[in-house]
């Protein structure tokens, strides 16, 4: 017995004996083939820099040995999506830069921060936050820390004098683990 829900449907589909028609397959093959010359033909890394970002193929193969460091442009791809492009933080959050106690203090302190990273309750500017911040001893050089931490203390209302790289050295040296700071537990001893 058939029901009326089974009669109105419509048999599946199938292809049965149709195979691709042969003009499609040729066109496919033509397009296919235009493609390979045409990449091997371009010149994709010789195009002119202006046609892009305006970076040129020495700047995008990494700073040569001896350039300065530019810490503006580390802090803004490693640090401002959390402390933000004005060094405000989030409140709450993620604690300010700008006035900062730890910033403006101690240079051995600030660059021991910056290695080693945080966990757990931090006072800053009065309000205390509890949040993680990353270790950047693996990710960066002691130039490259020394440039971020220069940039942090000359901007945004900061008035404190340039870190050197020999400073990011001996904090690098001077730890005796790499485990971030608990907060104020262990950064109260060392402001």
């Amino acid at each position: 017995m058939i029901l009326p829900q089974q009669r109105r449907e419509n048999p599946e589909p199938s292809e049965t004996d149709r195979p691709i028609p042969w003009w499609v397959t040729v066109m496919v093959g033509l397009l296919v083939a235009f493609g390979v010359v045409y990449i091997a033909a371009s010149r994709l890394l010789d195009t002119p820099s202006d046609w892009g970002d305006g970076r040129t193929r020495v700047e995008l193969a990494g700073a040569p040995a001896g350039a300065k460091v530019d810490g503006a442009a580390l802090y803004a791809s490693m640090c401002a999506a959390c402390h933000q492009a004005g060094g405000a933080g989030l409140a709450g959050v993620f604690p300010p830069l700008a006035g900062s106690e730890w910033v403006n203090g101690r240079d051995s302190t600030v660059a021991a921060i910056v290695l080693r990273g945080i966990e757990g309750p931090l006072t800053v500017k009065g309000a205390t936050y509890n949040g993680q911040m990353p270790s950047f001893a693996a990710k960066l050089k002691d130039e490259q820390v020394a440039a971020v931490l220069s940039h942090l203390r000359s901007s945004w209302g900061n008035a404190s004098p340039a870190l050197a790289a020999e400073t990011v050295a001996k904090a690098r040296a001077a730890a005796s683990n790499n485990a971030p700071f608990a907060g104020d537990k262990e950064l109260l001893p060392l402001r």
